[in-house]
């Protein structure tokens, strides 16, 4: 089997992955909306295996070499940067909670 063809085989199966993991994720938003409690919960547990996979794995799969390196480098600047979950500021909350 040609290496291209298995790579472009992976990646729209991980983009196919991907696309149904976010679709679960939103499916669970929308049954808890309403509920700041249970959404705050779906917050947490995102950004608890953003830290899990990217201290784990990501860190492992790391490149050894420059060129591997300058790749990935390459892709991440391409592709809109590194993946960041911001945290919601608390005057954020009490702006919208308090009316002016």
């Amino acid at each position: 089997m040609d290496t291209n063809t298995t790579t472009d085989n992976d990646s729209a199966n991980l983009d196919y992955d991907l696309e149904s993991l976010a679709n679960s994720v939103r499916a669970l938003a929308k049954n808890h909306q309403g509920n700041p409690m249970e959404i705050l919960a779906i917050l947490r547990i995102l950004e608890s295996l953003h830290q899990e996979l990217r201290e784990g794995l990501f860190q492992e799969a790391l490149p050894d070499n420059r060129q591997a390196l300058y790749n990935l480098l390459k892709d991440i600047e391409t592709k809109g940067g590194w993946p960041y979950i911001p945290r919601l500021r608390l005057s954020s909350i009490l702006e919208n909670w308090f009316p002016e």
